[in-house]
């Protein structure tokens, strides 16, 4: 299956040669593909709230190790055509040929390769890189590249609005066609006179919060037809516009509508009935500050806002008032975030083009007006070695081969208006960035909030930067630099000293940062060198985004710069259902950390059990901190969020998109302190949400309790005994717990399940085996009455008293009880895998294969078949029992029913699925849908 790209060698720009494309992860003569074993899968996915079928494609293919959820999401998202059709594409050679062969192609016509070789070498690395989930360009690429529609490769959009009806008109209608297309954009509102000042024609301005009335309502419609993902949007206004108050209070007062609205009976969920009468709810609203500002508020001084047209001071205020207005506003409803302008237009390349005045609608994009940008992230637990290193050369070729392939997209690219495309030809903005950083510090045994997890983070990313930009030049030596350079050079190279400066001040702690760190230093010098060249041919190279569906693709377990949501994970299950797992990261961790494989099974069975490690046996409480996550019993502080941003940012042309999360109980001083630390510690933005702010979150259905109804309320049936016949299967099974030995003795009905179980505990003396007579009768007539044993199993589980400690069971190697053994064993012979695993119990074997990164449930394929086939045979003599409480269906849900309380994130408006965070927008987990524009 071997592929070759034909056509004529070229030269760049004038006469100059192509680049020369070295192979490292594919071999001469052999396809990528074909060194795969590829499976053929059926897709169908189901909303479950009325249980309809929202997609469905049955014989797809991709490689084996593609989760199942990264197969759902792909084959419904991105695979192109009518579904039904000979058109449509049902594999994932077809899609990544699709794009990769428009790359080649366009790299070969426009000079980029030194020869068709090269090319071919090109061509087969990125399908490499792709299929092996690398990493992955964002989705308008797969959406776009290759097919007959327009090829948009951007996802993030910056728009500008001058103070004139034309101007907000035209703001408006461009803001239409990028929503339509499935992307995002932002613009700053602050050229709009303010409501202080007087128009032309005498009469008063109406300010620019008038105007975003429109453009809500407008992104609003436009969110309910699209295709593709809801519109999102972020409007920015700077700190001196005097209406900057009204603009900082303007979401805060529709929260306070929407509880008036709630408490008098109308529908205020997200996509509720009613919900749709509260405005500037399709906006992320940031307020843009100065470093005059943030000293006025350091120094408890005086600022003056100033009107648009003239610049004159119209009236002053306190700083401090201003500044506690925002935080008092982020309290009640996450808004507005905080951008720092003068930090910003610090590391601007381009300060001759203009400043830099706003950012896309997550906050890590930020460019000129008019402008966009196509981004990719690289999958950085892919780079972690099985000897514990990370792999540096590979990462460093990945990085210059995604950063060639970006600049192509430039070329062949269309956008949505003509002046975003005339600023993006002229400066080509590239933002690479990364996933699974929370993973990759957990696996290497470095805590998320710790000096040694900030400095691998800024190693990496000072990395990943000073490749991009040392290929950006070398491109440029091939085919040019960017048309905007030669006007901004100096201010270009200026920021390229300042990141390779910023390098010099990491601090390691360890070998392997170190090893990155050094490497990192050696491309800083190439780069500044081969910039002072050629130029360079990208004005903007490196962002940190939310990769939220794109993460789903590369199954990561963490999205962009995020650490770990929490330390149990939603599984979908091959053949359907679903179970909690504990994160394969866990017991990576700790084997890093030094724990042998039996201390390992009992840690993660403690997880699985509780959620947590806290009092995990065998784990030492300065470990703890490794498995800290973003919620849950050890959450990360939100300064702790703050220090990572702080840590990343000097390496990153844009920005992070990130959300601080902050407990419920924080307070309006506790948001001033994260806004404050932000501008000191050099970030460009941020944004706050403290747990339970917005009163317009869903309930999951789990978290919904239907109040009873009085009226005509049915007589509950009384369940009925099904008692065994004389002659039934049983097994027993001689037990040793702390040296007490017993005997158990568990009998089955013929069509299966267990219907009675005796208990006999030896030299214990009468009035103990009394008791245990006793216990027994009760749980064989429950059972007998169609009390599951799973409640029993959650019931008895972890139930401590003596004797308690080592049993003779290899399965079960540490009991806390004897009651907790039995149920334990009792589970392990009559309980289906999937309800196992939900309980966190597993055999030696299934805990073996976890702590290696396996999949247990390939055991058990043909096993849940035959015991679904059973169950239904069942249902028909079987009595009736209560219904069980409805399964997760995301993480957040599992994060939900750990906690004990509803979770702060929307539900999928596609799939009904409970979205969880990635960066400040949401992903869903069901479909992949996202919230935002990443």
């Amino acid at each position: 299956m071997t592929e070759t790209v034909s056509g004529p060698a070229r030269r760049g720009k004038g006469g100059r040669k192509g680049l020369k494309v070295e192979r490292i992860f594919t071999t001469p003569g052999v396809h990528p593909y074909d060194e795969l074993r590829w499976e053929r899968r059926d897709v169908v996915m189901t909303n479950w709230r009325d249980g309809s079928v929202n997609f469905e494609q049955r014989g797809v293919e991709f490689p084996d190790f593609w989760s199942l959820n990264a197969v759902n999401i792909v084959t419904s998202k991105y695979f192109r055509g009518a579904v039904g059709t000979p058109q449509r594409e049902w594999s994932l050679k077809q899609l990544v040929d699709r794009v990769v062969g428009m790359y080649v192609r366009t790299g070969l016509e426009n000079g980029y390769f030194a020869s068709e070789q090269d090319a071919e070498v090109f061509d087969h690395e990125l399908k490499y890189a792709l299929v092996h989930q690398m990493f992955s360009f964002n989705s308008p690429v797969w959406f776009n590249v290759g097919t007959k529609s327009p090829q948009q490769v951007s996802a993030c959009f910056i728009l500008s609005v001058d103070d004139t009806m034309e101007s907000i008109l035209d703001w408006y209608k461009e803001e239409g066609v990028i929503f339509k297309g499935g992307s995002g954009a932002g613009l700053n509102l602050s050229r709009i006179r303010s409501s202080k000042e007087l128009l032309s024609s005498g009469g008063t301005a109406s300010g620019p919060v008038s105007f975003m009335r429109g453009a809500d309502a407008s992104a609003g419609t436009i969110k309910s037809g699209g295709a593709t993902r809801r519109a999102a949007k972020m409007v920015v206004l700077d700190v001196d516009h005097p209406d900057v108050a009204e603009f900082i209070e303007t979401k805060a007062r529709e929260e306070d509508k929407i509880r008036a609205l709630r408490d008098a009976g109308f529908d205020m969920d997200l996509g509720g009935k009613d919900i749709g009468s509260v405005q500037y709810q399709n906006a992320n609203n940031s307020v843009r500050v100065s470093d005059e500002f943030m000293h006025a508020v350091e120094s408890d001084g005086e600022f003056g806002l100033r009107a648009r047209m003239t610049g004159e001071i119209v009236e002053t205020i306190k700083a401090k008032e201003l500044f506690r207005l925002m935080a008092q506003a982020a309290w009640e409803c996450a808004d507005p975030g905080i951008q720092y302008d003068d930090t910003i237009n610090d590391w601007h390349t381009n300060p001759e083009s203009g400043r830099i005045t706003a950012s896309n609608p997550c906050s890590e994009y930020m460019s000129l007006d008019n402008s966009s940008c196509n981004l990719a992230s690289i999958n950085l637990l892919k780079f972690l070695t099985d000897e514990g290193t990370f792999d540096v050369a590979k990462f460093v070729k990945l990085t210059e081969l995604i950063i060639t392939a970006m600049d192509v997209s430039i070329t062949f690219a269309d956008f949505p208006t003509e002046k975003i495309a005339q600023t993006t030809r002229d400066y080509r903005q590239l933002g690479i960035g990364y996933a699974n950083l929370g993973a990759l510090l957990m696996a290497t045994g470095h805590a998320y909030d710790s000096e040694g997890g900030r400095s691998l983070a800024a190693a990496i990313t000072s990395l990943m930067t000073g490749v991009a930009y040392r290929r950006s030049a070398e491109i440029a030596g091939v085919v040019g630099p960017y048309e905007g350079y030669a006007r901004n050079a100096e201010g270009h190279k200026r920021v390229m000293r300042k990141h390779a400066a910023a390098n010099d001040d990491i601090r390691t702690l360890d070998d392997m940062d170190k090893a990155i760190h050094a490497a990192a230093a050696k491309q800083w010098q190439e780069c500044l060198k081969a910039g002072e060249k050629h130029g360079y041919r990208n004005a903007q190279a490196s962002l940190l985004a939310p990769t939220g569906t794109i993460g789903l693709m590369m199954d990561c377990d963490t999205t962009g710069i995020e650490p770990d949501l929490a330390l149990m994970k939603f599984k979908k299950l091959v053949g359907g259902g679903s179970m909690q797992i504990v994160n394969q990261t866990v017991p990576r961790a700790l084997r890093k950390l030094g724990y042998q494989q039996e201390q390992i099974e009992a840690i993660v069975e403690y997880i699985g059990e509780n959620g947590h490690v806290v009092d995990a046996p065998g784990l030492r409480p300065e470990h703890y901190e490794v498995f800290d996550c973003a919620m849950g019993e050890r959450a990360i502080s939100p300064m702790g969020h703050v220090r990572m941003m702080a840590a990343t940012q000097p390496f990153l042309s844009g920005a992070i998109s990130k959300t601080v999360n902050m407990p419920e109980q924080a307070t309006v001083e506790d948001i001033e302190k994260v806004y404050f630390e932000g501008w000191r510690l050099g970030l460009k933005a941020l944004a706050i949400y403290r747990d339970n702010c917005k009163v317009g979150q869903p309930l999951s259905a789990a978290g919904k309790k239907e109040e009873p109804k009085a009226e005509a309320a049915p007589a509950a049936a009384r369940p009925v005994r099904k008692r065994l016949p004389k002659q039934r299967p049983a097994t027993v099974t001689r037990f040793s717990v702390a040296g007490a030995e017993g005997y158990m003795t568990a009998s089955s009905y013929p069509d299966d399940g267990l219907g009675e179980v005796f208990l006999k505990l030896g030299k214990q003396g009468s009035t103990l085996a009394g008791v245990m007579d006793a216990f027994s009768m009760a749980i064989s007539i429950s059972l007998q009455y169609g009390v599951p044993l799973e409640t029993w199993v959650e019931k008895f589980t972890n139930m401590r008293f003596e004797p308690a400690g080592m049993t003779d069971d290899p399965d079960i190697r540490m009991a806390t009880s004897v009651m907790d053994y039995i149920f334990r064993r009792l589970a392990l012979d009559h309980l289906p895998y999937d309800e196992r695993a939900g309980l966190g119990i597993f055999t030696a074997e299934e805990r073996a294969m976890q702590a290696n990164g396996e999949d247990p449930a390939t055991l058990h394929a043909e096993e849940e078949i035959e015991h679904e086939t059973l169950a239904q045979s069942a249902e028909i003599t079987r009595p009736a029992v209560p219904a069980p409480a409805p399964e997760a269906r995301s993480s957040m849900e599992v994060i939900e029913s750990r906690q004990g309380r509803t979770a702060d994130a929307p539900l999928c408006l596609t799939c009904g699925t409970k979205m969880r965070p990635a960066g400040s927008c949401y992903v869903c987990e069901g479909c992949g849908s996202t919230s935002g524009c990443s």
